[in-house]
């Protein structure tokens, strides 16, 4: 899939929600985490034998940690993202599983990657917890700008109806804006969940 150079609104957009998100206190951070985790047990996300796709978090991104945790207690399937090789974009999500087998991608990020773990890409995942730098209120996801969630969700806007993987943010509320700038490629969430609620959109793919 090839991606246009990001326009210079969304480019000065995503500078100001980096500088919001590192400026979240660390107690903030910390009850953030916990809080998620329990609007995603009231919302039934996490049962047993789902297959979840989660991350897990560098640098400002929020803590999925504890609902990461949580899952695997409940049964759950959960897969991390593995980074492609260079010019690549489609993300592999490896199962995790027993043992050290831990990795650093090339951005420094832990990978999980026994050569045994079972590999998916995103389509064959239930529900995908996404990190973001900031979400609109017609549920618009503003991520990192790499561009390997694009490249990997690309195949959602070629379909008509419901299809997994379900897209659910994971944000602090102070990421929250009324609107974002798009592309024709950026796909919009399900869902995202913040520290203070759970927010449910309504998207043109029929996804709900």
């Amino acid at each position: 899939m090839h991606l246009s150079p990001p326009s210079p609104d969304k480019t000065a957009v995503r500078n100001r929600l980096r500088k919001v998100r590192l400026g979240i206190p660390a107690d903030a951070r910390r009850q953030a985490g916990r809080a998620i985790t329990r609007f995603a047990l009231a919302h039934g996300l996490l049962a047993s034998k789902r297959r979840l796709g989660l991350y897990i978090p560098a640098k400002s991104e929020l803590d999925c940690l504890p609902l990461l945790n949580r899952a695997l207690w409940l049964g759950a399937e959960c897969y991390l993202p593995v980074v492609p090789r260079a010019r690549q974009r489609q993300l592999w999500f490896s199962r995790l599983g027993k043992g050290p087998h831990w990795g650093l991608n090339r951005y420094g990020i832990p990978e999980y990657g026994h050569r045994q773990s079972r590999r998916l890409r995103a389509a064959d995942l239930d529900i995908l917890f996404l990190p973001l730098l900031g979400f609109d209120e017609s549920g618009y996801r503003m991520g990192m700008g790499g561009g390997y969630y694009d490249a990997s969700l690309a195949f959602l806007a070629r379909r008509r109806h419901w299809h997994k993987p379900r897209l659910i943010g994971l944000a602090f509320e102070a990421q929250k804006v009324a609107r974002l700038p798009t592309d024709p490629w950026d796909i919009p969430l399900d869902a995202v969940i913040t520290e203070r609620r759970y927010y449910r959109f309504s998207n043109g793919n029929g996804r709900r």
